[in-house]
Parts: C-alpha cells; sequence; structure tokens
C-alpha cells in the first residue's frame, strides 16, 4: 500500500472553503478503483492548514491517481488558495489498510 500524508497550508481569507473547494476531488478520488482511503482534517496547531491522509493499493493506483483528470485540475487551481507548498510523507506501507493499534482498546 502507498501511505501519502500531506499538510497543505491555505490562505487563511480562504481557509473557511477549503473543504467545498476540495469536495468534487476528494468524491473523484475516493472513487478510483485503487484508492484505500482519502481523508481530510484540520491541523489544531497550525491554523488555516490541512492534513490530508491517503493510500493507494499499490504503486500503479497511486500513478494512476496522480495521471487522472480530478488530479490535474485540482493542481490548476490549489497554487491560488495555498499560502506555502505543501509538505508531504510518501511511504511504501507493508500493510493494505487500517489494523487495530496494539496498545490501546476501549475500556470495558
Amino acid at each position: 500500500m502507498i501511505f501519502i500524508a500531506v499538510k497543505f497550508p491555505v490562505r487563511p481569507e480562504r481557509s473557511a472553503e477549503w473543504m467545498d473547494l476540495v469536495a468534487d476531488f476528494t468524491a473523484a478520488t475516493r472513487a478510483e478503483p485503487g484508492n484505500v482511503f482519502f481523508e481530510w482534517s484540520k491541523s489544531v496547531e497550525e491554523p488555516d492548514t490541512f492534513v490530508l491522509l491517503e493510500a493507494f493499493a499499490d504503486g500503479e493506483a497511486g500513478k494512476a491517481h496522480v495521471e487522472s483528470e480530478h488530479f490535474a485540475a485540482a493542481m490548476a487551481w490549489m497554487p491560488q488558495v495555498i499560502s506555502a507548498t505543501p509538505r508531504i510523507i510518501n511511504v511504501d506501507a507493508p500493510v493494505d489498510g487500517w489494523g487495530p493499534m496494539g496498545e490501546l482498546s476501549p475500556a470495558e
């Protein structure tokens, strides 16, 4: 599985609309056959920064994503909305999705 984490610093005046702006991109990516997950959150430590956690089944699925029309469309409009170059972590992970955390379980 390819696991990717990206921090998107957004211009403060555009931050409130970010999730609406990425809605079509998000839906199209989640519909890709090789997408495992594509989840947004907002940083609690960096104002106006959104964090994307995404995973693809393998390198081919990741390549298909980057070559998709919706990826190209998002890359075309995002420079006008971000405040700095996004920061990324991209790794091959020897798993196929989320697994249970061994150190923590809910109290009974």
